[in-house]
């Protein structure tokens, strides 16, 4: 199937299809009245089992309601060679040939205006209501008689889709004392919400959940922040406020994804189709596309302000996740150094076992702890890698570069630091090698920590080391470059055939894993024994301009 849609769509649209496919949305999808919430509460069951749940699915052809878990409208879909179903929680559109929910423009504009007619006719109910409760009250009746209309009402699930927030004492008390510095927490009680697989997309999943749990990200989108210069209906970012507002709305059942899959096809062409795909490929391609559509959005600080960027884009994904790479070029001969920065949105890190050498291993074998990782014997750390990263790297002599400070060809060393660091830190962790001669998956176990100081290596601790003045360096910069880690991604399997996972940070010390439609309590052991692919870590202060 390509972005454009599925082709089996064409048989269904004939004579009145439209008209009966608005019935189907206006009666049994979209509850906008009193009268037509009873009407589904009622009528939509399956015809087979009886039951209310299990994911009902409603045939397109004929009047046929059947469990999507059980199989049951499978069954009829089979006997009956009705090929379209439709979800009467969410509305999408299940193809039983292609085995997958699919996009169709015609459909999903039905889809749309009918749901804007629903809300329509739920907000004037509750203007409806709203008036009459004031003439009771004026009337003198009690809050009780009052509240049997009421509670009737709200439990239809008007309102349900945007939770209001409301600080607690401590956190104003913590505002009062700090108006500039703001302590980053990943605690929140609503968001788990588990997404169901389109066919292999366990790689756009695991991103997702994490995206989601990203604080700043949340925050922009949860108060509207996002305002869309695009004519169509192709932006990923007001895709992605959607999907924000389906996470936090307070529902606990699987979210389907069809949206924001076709628009990533329609955007990253590379990534479509059915065929598994890289986890790391998928976000940084799904950042680019967000980076390409947000740009008009400009971040301002409190005052009213431009946030500073140095890399000339206030738009909220290079806020949130690019930093500066700074690469120091030496000349073997005059010690002249050549520095280029360059902005990057994560950092891919070698491991031990694949093709390039690997330096240095844990400093000491003996169950040292460095940066909060536990050493054991012959283990490596994410430590490992970074330090690995950052070394100075000598360029050899097929590699010379031009001096400036020699006017001509010398051999060089090459090191890389940090210059700016990202609020959030996304890590790498290389475990797919491809070469000319070898494909093959890297399980190599790599300790990662909870709490992880990025200090030791950035440019300025490279320049005080130089200077003799890296402890006091270290004593000021210190908490500004600590970050907390709040998901993990993983891959199970090897490389030809695999499965993504993804760990989230709820609380301070809660855990859950992300297994597509299925989220599950894990514990800290749990993450931190996983073998790790992605990790994503959060600034624990941020510090306005």
């Amino acid at each position: 199937m390509s972005p454009a849609g599925c082709s089996h769509v064409n048989g269904y649209k004939v004579d009145n299809w439209k008209q009966n496919l608005r019935v189907i949305y206006q009666c049994f999808v979209w509850s906008g009245t009193a009268e037509t919430r009873r009407r589904k509460a009622k009528s939509c069951i399956c015809h087979m089992c009886g039951a209310h749940l299990n994911r009902l699915h409603s045939c397109l052809y004929c009047v046929f309601f059947g469990c999507f878990t059980k199989k049951h409208i499978h069954e009829h879909a089979k006997n009956k060679r009705h090929n379209l179903a439709i979800d009467l929680l969410y509305g999408g559109i299940y193809c039983f040939v292609c085995q997958d929910y699919i996009y169709d423009k015609d459909m999903e504009q039905i889809a749309k205006e009918e749901q804007r007619k629903a809300w329509k006719l739920q907000g004037r109910a509750f203007c409806f209501l709203t008036e009459n409760l004031i003439q009771l009250l004026k009337q003198g009746h009690l809050i009780s008689q009052c509240r049997r209309i009421c509670v009737p009402f709200v439990s239809t699930g008007i309102g349900e889709k945007y939770t209001t927030w409301e600080p607690t004492k401590r956190e104003l008390e913590l505002l009062r004392h700090n108006p500039k510095r703001r302590k980053i927490t990943t605690n929140c009680t609503i968001g788990l919400r588990g997404l169901i697989n389109l066919g292999n997309t366990c790689f756009m999943n695991c991103i997702v959940q994490a995206l989601t749990h990203t604080p700043l990200l949340r925050d922009f989108f949860l108060s509207d922040r996002h305002k869309c210069e695009m004519q169509s209906n192709s932006c990923l970012v007001c895709e992605m406020s959607q999907l924000f507002q389906e996470f936090y709305s307070g529902h606990r059942s699987p979210h389907i994804p069809f949206r924001l899959l076709h628009l990533v096809w329609t955007h990253a062409r590379h990534l479509a189709g059915y065929e598994q795909q890289d986890a790391h490929e998928f976000l940084i391609a799904a950042l680019d596309v967000l980076h390409r559509h947000c740009k008009g959005d400009t971040i301002r600080d409190d005052n009213g302000k431009k946030a500073n960027n140095p890399n000339h884009c206030n738009c909220i994904i290079d806020q949130i996740f690019t930093g500066g790479l700074q690469s120091d070029v030496t000349c073997q001969v005059c010690h002249g150094v050549s520095t280029t920065i360059d902005p990057f949105w994560d950092i891919s890190l070698d491991l031990p076992g694949s093709s390039t050498p690997f330096w240095p291993l844990s400093p000491g074998g003996d169950g040292s702890t460095v940066n909060g990782e536990s050493h054991l014997s012959g283990s490596t750390t994410l430590t490992d890698c970074l330090r690995r990263f950052t070394r100075p790297e000598h360029l050899g002599s097929s590699a010379k570069i031009k001096c400036g400070g020699c006017h001509s060809y010398q051999e060089s060393t090459k090191q890389l630091t940090m210059k700016k660091l990202p609020i959030v830190a996304c890590f790498h962790l290389k475990r797919f090698e491809h070469s000319a001669k070898l494909r093959r998956k890297i399980t190599t176990y790599v300790s990662f920590p909870l709490e992880l100081d990025m200090t030791p290596f950035m440019a300025s601790s490279k320049e005080s080391r130089m200077n003799g003045q890296y402890q006091q360096t270290v004593d000021v910069l210190n908490n500004d470059n600590k970050y907390s880690l709040f998901a993990v991604v993983n891959h199970q399997g090897t490389l030809e055939s695999g499965h993504y996972t993804s760990f989230i940070r709820q609380h301070k010390d809660q855990w859950f894993k992300c297994d597509d439609a299925i989220i599950t309590k894990a514990s800290i052991k749990d993450v931190l024994d996983s073998e790790g692919y992605l990790l994503f870590y959060h600034k624990q202060f941020l510090e306005y301009e």
